[in-house]
C-alpha cells in the first residue's frame, strides 16, 4: 500500500491506528482498491471517534492527572495543589486521581498506555522516572519513551540529620566533622532510610562512595520508622526528606548539618549544601533530592503539550500556589518540555550507578 505523510494539525485516528502530523498513512492506489477506500472513508463518515482529532479543542472534558502514591503524600499534595490553579486556564475541571502501587508505577503506567490527547496526564517523581527503571527487575513502560514531558513541577532536597545526642557526645558539629569521624571509625557509624532503594538509601550510598566511607545502612520499612529510629537513637544519621525531618530539626531533637541539593533551601537558607560543607571532601558534585513533574503519553502533539507547560508555568508562578509548596519544604521549579526531557535523562544516568551500588532490586 502506498502511503501519504498526514498534513493534519491534530491527531487523526484511521482504522484503529493513531497518526501525527508528519506521520505516513494510507492513500488510494492500484494497489488499494476503490471499494477499500469507500470502505475506510464510510468508517470515518458514519464513526465520529474515527475523525480527526483537532487540538484546537483541547481540552474538551476534564483533565485527569494521575498520582501514583497514596492521599496524603507529596507527590498527592502537588498534583492537588497545582491541579486547583488550572481549571480557570484550561476552561475545564482538573481532577486528581490516585492509582497507588509498586512504587508509583502503576499510575505511571496508566498513562503511558493512555490516548495521548492531553486528557490525561501523570504527576510523575524521581521513584517512577529515575530510580524503579533500575530498581524494579520488569518494568510496564519505558520512562523516557512511553511519555512526553510537559514540566519539572518542583523539587524537594533531602537533609543530613544526625540525632542530636548522638552528635553532641560525639563532637559533630559539620559534615567535615561527620566524615572525619567515620573515617577515623570505619563501621562504627550507621545510618537509616525507608528500605532498599528508596530515596534516603540511594542519597546514603552517593555519600559513602563519594566520601569514601564505610558506614552501615539500615533499612526501615518506610520512612516515618526510620525518622523514629533516628530520634530514639537506633541509628546515628539519615539523609531523610527536609518536610518529614523539619519538626524535629526545630524541636532540637535531630542536628540538621547541610541540605543534600545543589542549591540551598529557602526554607532553612541557613544551613550549606553537602557540596558546599564537603567541597574538600570529595562532596564537591553532590546533587540528590526528590522531584516531581507532568508527564503525558508519547506522541502527544505539540500543541497540546505546550498548552499545558504554559498553564502550569504560570500557575507555578502564583503565590498560593508557592505558599502551599513551601509547606512541603518544596520549592517551585517550572521548564520546558525540552529542559525537562534532559532532566529526566540526566536523573536516569546518576540513579544507573546508585542502584547498581547499593545492590538493591525488585523483582
Amino acid at each position: 500500500m502506498l502511503t501519504d505523510t498526514y498534513a493534519g494539525h491534530g491527531l487523526c485516528f484511521l482504522g484503529g491506528t493513531t497518526y501525527s502530523p508528519g506521520e505516513s498513512w494510507p492513500r488510494c492506489s492500484e494497489s488499494y482498491s476503490k471499494f477499500q477506500f469507500a470502505g475506510s472513508l464510510c468508517r470515518l463518515l458514519v464513526n465520529p471517534p474515527l475523525l480527526c482529532a483537532q487540538t484546537q479543542n483541547f481540552p474538551s472534558r476534564p483533565v485527569r492527572i494521575i498520582s501514583g502514591f497514596a492521599p496524603g503524600g507529596a507527590t498527592d499534595v502537588a498534583a492537588r495543589a497545582v491541579s486547583q490553579r488550572l481549571s480557570e486556564s484550561l476552561g475545564q475541571p482538573v481532577v486528581v486521581e490516585n492509582k497507588p502501587g509498586a512504587g508509583g508505577n502503576l499510575g505511571a503506567d496508566l498513562v503511558a498506555k493512555s490516548a495521548p490527547d492531553g486528557q490525561s496526564i501523570v504527576m510523575g517523581a524521581v521513584a517512577t522516572h529515575a530510580i524503579n527503571p533500575w530498581l524494579y527487575s520488569k518494568m510496564p513502560y519505558d520512562p523516557v519513551r512511553d511519555f512526553t514531558p510537559i514540566t519539572l513541577v518542583a523539587q524537594v532536597p533531602n537533609v543530613l540529620v544526625m540525632n542530636a545526642q548522638t552528635a553532641e557526645r560525639l563532637h559533630i558539629k559539620t559534615v567535615a566533622d561527620l566524615v572525619g569521624y567515620a573515617k577515623q571509625n570505619p563501621g562504627r557509624l550507621n545510618y537509616g532510610s525507608g528500605g532498599n532503594g528508596s530515596a534516603g538509601h540511594l542519597a546514603g550510598e552517593m555519600f559513602k562512595s563519594q566520601a569514601g566511607l564505610f558506614v552501615v545502612h539500615i533499612p526501615y520499612a518506610g520512612g516515618p520508622p526510620a525518622q523514629l529510629a533516628l530520634v530514639s537513637g537506633q541509628v546515628d544519621f539519615n539523609l531523610d526528606n527536609l518536610a518529614a525531618a523539619s519538626t524535629n530539626i526545630r524541636s532540637g531533637k535531630l542536628m540538621a548539618l547541610a541540605v543534600t541539593t545543589e542549591k540551598r533551601s529557602s526554607a532553612m537558607p541557613e544551613l550549606p549544601t553537602v557540596a558546599e560543607a564537603g567541597a574538600t571532601l570529595g562532596l564537591k558534585q553532590f546533587d540528590i533530592g526528590t522531584w516531581f513533574g507532568l508527564m503525558g503519553p508519547a506522541k502527544m502533539p505539540a500543541e497540546v503539550t505546550q498548552r499545558l507547560n504554559k498553564a502550569f508555568t504560570e500557575a507555578l508562578s502564583s503565590s498560593e500556589l508557592k505558599a502551599r509548596l513551601s509547606s512541603l519544604m518544596a520549592e517551585p521549579a517550572p521548564t520546558t518540555p525540552d529542559q525537562f526531557a534532559a532532566f529526566i535523562k540526566a536523573e536516569l544516568h546518576k540513579y544507573e550507578r546508585l542502584v547498581k551500588i547499593s545492590g538493591a532490586k525488585v523483582d
